[in-house]
């Protein structure tokens, strides 16, 4: 490795114009640590919001850190440094160098339910994220790249991905996913729900997908959506729903738009079913006037509300084996090349993508 330096990306939280490269000595890894090469990043909605200043909802994670911050959470990399005991019976987890691996999310959530503390150890916010062509990593704040995935497709799992995963299997045993003839109804066209289209699917499920483009729609319908909704042209799509499932409703809902879909999720969710809340892209608040009664909604069907925050290390490496078991390919709209950053972000931000977009690092 004859690279001294590290290039990457910052951001003082100030907006997508204010992000600006900068160069850093090479780290080495300490102990039970490797050093990746990055190759590949993709980024998620909850990156546009970091550098605009506006993740600011979990108070468990610090948004307001003055000194600039390199963001996104999301790589595929290679190993080029061990650190002293990684290879050791100490260490939970072995890497050698040459390895192909994904970053996970929080790095400290290994396994169950996410701790308050895990929130301290996200990438991008509070940690320093992975737009920068070289980062040092625990060795447990890896998994293994899919074997059949290029570095740009597996730079895609690591959020989207595993919480669509999480949205569809968070209530079954680990080692033991399903999916097969439950409906699922995935909201829009973004990483999330492409994945969780592509999940379902795979794994025998109906789905039901909603976006406001019949292109869009259309590109769902080839990925095995088994029925599309167009919200514009069909605002009362809860309706839509339920004539599609002769009155039952979708067992699964991957909840993706927040103050103004949140209440027809709960019309278009069968008796039993859960509503996964994974995003809030139309609204963080009610709009005025509006007073969802969340307690009565959940009693009258009998529903689950969970939210999501991505998944354990564990069951991304379940995730892992689902993907080459079924040959799933994740959905790349669009790469940018690592001086195209800014424009990547402000691409993403448009909303026009159709499953996830990357930015390429490494050669």
């Amino acid at each position: 490795m004859g690279e001294t330096e590290v290039q990457k990306w910052q951001t003082q939280q100030d907006g997508f114009g204010h992000l600006t490269q900068s160069n850093a000595p090479m780290p080495k890894p300490g102990k039970d640590e490797v050093l990746v090469k990055i190759n590949a990043v993709s980024l998620n909605y909850r990156d546009t919001e970091v550098v605009m200043g506006l993740y600011n909802h979990h108070k468990t994670v610090e948004s307001g850190r003055p000194d600039p911050i390199v963001p996104c959470s999301d790589m595929c990399g290679t190993v080029v440094a061990v650190g002293e005991s990684s290879n050791s019976s100490s260490s939970d987890v072995t890497w050698k160098v040459g390895d192909r691996v994904l970053s996970t999310f929080n790095q400290s959530h290994l396994s169950g339910q996410i701790q308050g503390a895990d929130m301290a150890t996200g990438l991008g916010l509070p940690l320093d994220g992975v737009l920068q062509t070289y980062r040092v990593f625990p060795a447990t704040g890896l998994v293994r790249a899919p074997s059949h995935l290029s570095d740009e497709e597996a730079a895609c799992l690591p959020i989207a991905a595993v919480t669509a995963w999480m949205a569809i299997n968070q209530f079954r045993p680990l080692g033991q996913p399903g999916g097969a003839g439950e409906t699922v109804l995935l909201q829009g066209t973004g990483g999330v729900s492409v994945s969780g289209l592509q999940i379902a699917h795979a794994a025998g499920g109906k789905t039901i997908v909603t976006s406001s483009s019949d292109a869009k729609l259309e590109r769902a319908k080839k990925l095995g959506a088994d029925h599309v909704i167009n919200y514009r042209t069909n605002p009362d799509w809860e309706n839509a729903v339920m004539e599609m499932t002769g009155g039952r409703g979708a067992d699964i809902i991957l909840e993706c738009g927040g103050a103004q879909t949140l209440r027809k999720s709960f019309d278009a969710v069968a008796f039993g079913g859960a509503i996964a809340c994974i995003g809030y892209v139309s609204g963080k608040q009610d709009a005025p006037g509006d007073r969802t009664n969340v307690n009565l909604l959940a009693l009258l069907r009998n529903v689950t509300l969970k939210g999501i925050i991505n998944g354990p290390r564990d069951r991304f490496e379940e995730m892992i084996r689902f993907y080459e078991a079924h040959g799933i390919h994740p959905v790349v709209d669009k790469v940018f090349g690592f001086e195209e950053a800014v424009e990547a972000f402000e691409y993403l931000f448009q909303g026009s993508h159709f499953g996830k977009v990357v930015i390429k690092v490494g050669a």
